[in-house]
């Protein structure tokens, strides 16, 4: 890793532009030299090195162990210490640091090098593990399902919130018991107990399902109606460690097909239209859990074996099938939104103070990525004098993501994407004006019918996009329920929409 940036700190002048050349020479970049560990703090939360030298005895009151514990409050970089200092009760404070190195000066260039680079790659390694597992975890929390693990004992080894939840055990609690006991289920009819599918996974390595009306019955002797599957964990050599299961509430299931049956029932009769739309939402969810749920297991799994799998090929399919996943859950998570949104059961909004000068720069910044690689530009233009909005930062956020991402979709390589904010305190109540602009043209004959549902631009597929025709009848809802307004115009290459909104106090 001859191009990472390291951080010298030594207050021995002498010592710290040797060492400084020493790394060049190596092929590493030395930004900055500090000499006491107040600098040393400074430097590395202006520079944000790879990796800090710290030689423990430095000028002034603060000395490199302490500078080292301020620097891991703030940042992950890595430490080595240099020092002539070996004595036990230096080495017990610096253990506290958890230093990746500590080398006794004087030290060889090799040696110098060799730690370096053992370092970097150790950190790098760490940092990627700790991106993997925040990732896993927070995907196994964010799931609807409940998941559980078990090693070939049958023992929990796992359990994630909605787990803990359904059956009524703490993971800590649960951890080391037999499954059977954390998961008893049970005959809906009968209540004759049924054998975990775990041992059925265990024994023949493969996926196995629930019988219908099964029960789950919890530690406090609740019953609640599940389904679920079982499947086998495998190492890489295709030898079974374990089990997971995962297992679903379907309480809202059973309701919505009762619903469902009460409203075929009631279309043969006259009926108010309130009961009717209340079927309709009621039909609505039935079908939201029964797409919703396989596709986010699906996910889960593919995103698992992802970590996992060899071949350029397979990497591609599952890339593929994870698109189609995302695709089919971003329209039905619109249907819904929109359905809530129209029967008036959307989340209440709560407004806060947006500081719309860093807020919008934040909102914008995962898509500079994107418009550079389709050679766009995306423009923010904000007056200087701009004061916060008083809004829900949710709901407005979604608006203007939706509306910028329409202007990539939709604009042309080499075109430009403006996002503009206005401020009109002379009007009652003061006005904020927030416009996307994006050179390409929609023809004046669809601009009315641009907000409708499941409407889409004739021809648009000369751009190669995709689309519910959901979206911007989302945005008009959401614009609505901020108490503002939306309006599009479109000519002269360019298409402006202008959502203006008043404070909510």
């Amino acid at each position: 890793m001859t191009s990472a940036k390291i951080l010298v700190v030594e207050d021995e002048a002498i010592v710290a532009k040797d060492l400084q050349n020493r790394l060049i020479n190596f092929g590493y970049a030395v930004p900055a030299i500090a000499s006491s560990g107040e600098e040393a703090i400074n430097k590395a939360v202006e520079i944000y090195p790879d990796l800090v030298l710290m030689d423990i005895k430095l000028k002034g009151l603060m000395d490199g162990i302490e500078a080292a514990l301020e620097i891991h409050k703030y940042l992950d970089i890595p430490v080595i210490y240099l020092s002539a200092y070996a004595d036990d009760k230096t080495l017990e404070r610096v253990k506290i640091t958890e230093p990746f190195s500590y080398l006794l000066k004087p030290f060889k260039e090799r040696e110098l090098k060799t730690n370096i680079e053992i370092t970097l790659n150790k950190h790098s390694l760490e940092r990627q593990l700790k991106v993997n597992k925040k990732w896993l975890d927070a995907l196994l929390k964010s799931i609807g399902d409940g998941v559980i693990a078990s090693d070939l004992q049958e023992l929990v080894t796992f359990m994630n919130p909605v787990a803990e939840n359904l059956t009524g055990w703490k993971q800590e609690e649960a951890y080391g018991r037999s499954l059977s006991e954390v998961f008893n289920i049970a005959n809906a009819d009968t209540h004759n107990s049924i054998e975990s599918p775990i041992i059925k996974v265990l024994k023949d390595g493969i996926i196995v399902n629930l019988p219908a009306e099964t029960i789950l019955i919890t530690r406090e002797s609740e019953e609640i109606p599940i389904d679920d599957s079982a499947a086998p964990i495998k190492d890489d050599r295709d030898n079974i460690t374990g089990a997971v299961l995962v297992f679903r509430d379907i309480t809202e299931r059973k309701r919505a097909i009762e619903a469902r049956q009460r409203q075929i029932e009631q279309e043969q009769l006259v009926v108010k239209w309130e009961e009717i739309n209340q079927l309709k939402n009621d039909f609505l969810n039935l079908v939201s859990h029964e797409l919703r749920s396989p596709l986010s297991n699906m996910k889960l799994m593919i995103q698992m074996i992802q970590l996992s799998t060899g071949t350029e090929e397979a990497q591609r399919y599952l890339e593929l099938m994870e698109a189609e996943c995302d695709r089919e859950l971003g329209l039905i998570n619109d249907l819904l939104d929109l359905q809530r949104l129209e029967s008036s059961s959307y989340p209440v909004i709560t407004p806060d103070a947006l500081i719309l000068q860093q807020w919008l720069n934040w909102l914008i910044k995962p898509f500079q990525i994107r418009v550079q690689q389709h050679q766009q530009s995306l423009q923010l233009n904000l007056p200087s004098n701009l004061p916060p909005l008083f809004s829900d930062g949710i709901s407005l956020e979604r608006i203007l993501v939706e509306l910028i991402n329409n202007a990539c979709k939709y604009t042309p390589a080499g075109g430009e994407i403006i996002l503009s904010v206005s401020h009109n305190s002379l009007e009652t109540p003061a006005k904020t004006i927030i416009t996307t602009s994006n050179s390409a043209e929609i023809p004046a004959t669809e601009l009315p019918r641009i907000f409708d549902k499941f409407y889409r631009i004739p021809n648009a597929d000369i751009w190669n996009q995709g689309g519910s025709g959901l979206g911007l009848p989302i945005v008009q809802k959401l614009v609505e329920q901020l108490q503002g307004n939306i309006q599009v115009e479109s000519g002269n290459g360019w298409t402006t929409f202008t959502v203006t909104l008043t404070d909510l106090l």
